[in-house]
């Protein structure tokens, strides 16, 4: 599948493997995915972020990231859900980070030293990848570039997705911005 990359897109898996090395993470997920988008500078990904207001807001995206990761992964929407059944999930954050250190459901080893070999891709992750050339094919690129991986992030329920929307990057908007339909268009 990889042979179908840009060199854009082997970017941003490379930089994603890096993302996931320097948290201490078991695996590389969808949100490292996004990290490595946010580190890309003169892309068709980059465009797109830029053109619908992100270039300046990507610490929040950043922060909004690390605020999830905490939480175990679980989406603005998982925690409200499970305040309606009473589930207070910052008080129970609270306590863990207070018994284990901060951080500590969010699944990161900090001990780096037992660790060897490659990352592997967690589901998420390839189900990311999976879709970005789903999108590609669709859309009759030969090539699954950036924008697609990005693309992909959007078209996905979870952390990524809302995260992005949050910042009004939503891959309706995406796709004005990248395919046309009103908006300017990524070259």
């Amino acid at each position: 599948m990889f042979e179908r990359f840009t060199k854009d897109a082997r970017d941003v898996v490379r930089g994603a493997v890096e993302h996931a090395e320097g948290a201490g993470a078991q695996s590389v997920e969808a949100e490292h995915m996004l990290l490595a988008l946010l580190d890309r500078e003169a892309s068709r990904a980059s465009f797109g972020l830029a053109a619908l207001g992100l270039a300046d807001r990507k610490e929040s995206v950043r922060h909004a990231l690390a605020e999830a990761r905490r939480r175990a992964g679980l989406t603005q929407a998982d925690t409200d859900a499970l305040a309606g059944l009473g589930i207070d999930v910052s008080e129970i954050v609270a306590r863990v980070e207070e018994a284990h250190g901060v951080g500590a459901m969010s699944g990161d080893r900090k001990d780096r030293s037992w660790w060897s070999g490659r990352r592997s891709f967690g589901r998420d992750a390839k189900e990311v990848l999976e879709r970005s050339l789903r999108i590609a094919v669709a859309h009759r690129d030969r090539h699954v570039g950036d924008e697609h991986i990005l693309l992909a992030l959007t078209a996905r329920p979870g952390v990524p997705a809302e995260v992005l929307a949050d910042h009004g990057v939503t891959h309706e908007a995406l796709m004005r911005v990248l395919y046309g339909g009103g908006e300017a268009k990524a070259g």
